[in-house]
């Protein structure tokens, strides 16, 4: 059966203005032990899973740390956001609207995120679980973003193909793993810029976004689509 089954949403950046909140703990974190973080340094981080992210910020530190202290300290950073998003996550433009949209015609939706379990629960009571028939978590498959894994696991909780699914992310790492993973990619505005390919498109705004423009953004893209047969 062609066509769009399901929409698979990235979280941070993409459905809420969290990116913020990450680049406060993380300058929190350099500053607790000694450094500054340069604009470059985090713009590789976005998206990244929280061991890709410490093994980013220990290179660039000099810092040499055992599993054990890592851990720790991705702990200490997931429970000095969690502080943060407890004081509530912006809407990012048109996403809310966009959701809205595709729950009153019964499309069904994941969540999609590198954010650890805990951390994306509390995110989840801004956002609303409502909207999700499945969420998945950087932290409960063998590799997060860019690897598909992520992916892999939200298309098949669905019970569908992940070329059935359109992805909508922000980052350059979520970009890369929802392709792996054989879906469509919406790509939205952030800070970094994702490159153009084949099975991406780029939109200036969720806002603004509807059901059917979603449709024609997997049918235009879809390879599939070639192979089915027209009225």
């Amino acid at each position: 059966m062609g066509g769009m089954r399901a929409v698979l949403w990235d979280m941070d950046g993409t459905l809420v203005d969290s990116e913020k909140l990450w680049d406060v703990a993380l300058q929190e974190l350099y500053r607790r032990r000694g450094g500054e973080m340069s604009a470059e340094v985090r713009e590789s981080t976005v998206g990244g899973s929280a061991e890709n992210v410490m093994a980013i910020v220990y290179a660039d530190l000099g810092v040499v740390a055992d599993a054990e202290s890592t851990a720790r300290e991705i702990d200490w950073l997931h429970e000095y956001t969690g502080q943060l998003f407890a004081a509530g996550l912006p809407w990012q433009p048109g996403a809310r609207e966009l959701l809205d949209a595709l729950a009153g015609e019964g499309v069904p939706m994941a969540l999609v995120t590198n954010t650890r379990r805990d951390l994306t629960e509390q995110a989840l009571e801004s956002i609303g679980r409502h909207y999700f028939s499945a969420t998945v978590c950087g932290d409960e498959v063998p590799s997060g973003k860019p690897a598909p894994d992520i992916y892999l696991r939200a298309a098949d909780m669905l019970g569908l193909e992940p070329g059935q699914c359109l992805a909508v992310e922000d980052s350059v790492t979520g970009t890369m793993a929802a392709e792996a993973a054989g879906c469509v990619v919406a790509v939205v505005p952030s800070d970094v810029e994702v490159p153009e390919s084949p099975r991406r498109r780029h939109v200036g705004s969720l806002a603004g976004l509807g059901v059917a423009d979603l449709r024609a953004i997997h049918a235009d893209l879809d390879p599939r689509a070639e192979a089915l047969p027209r009225a």
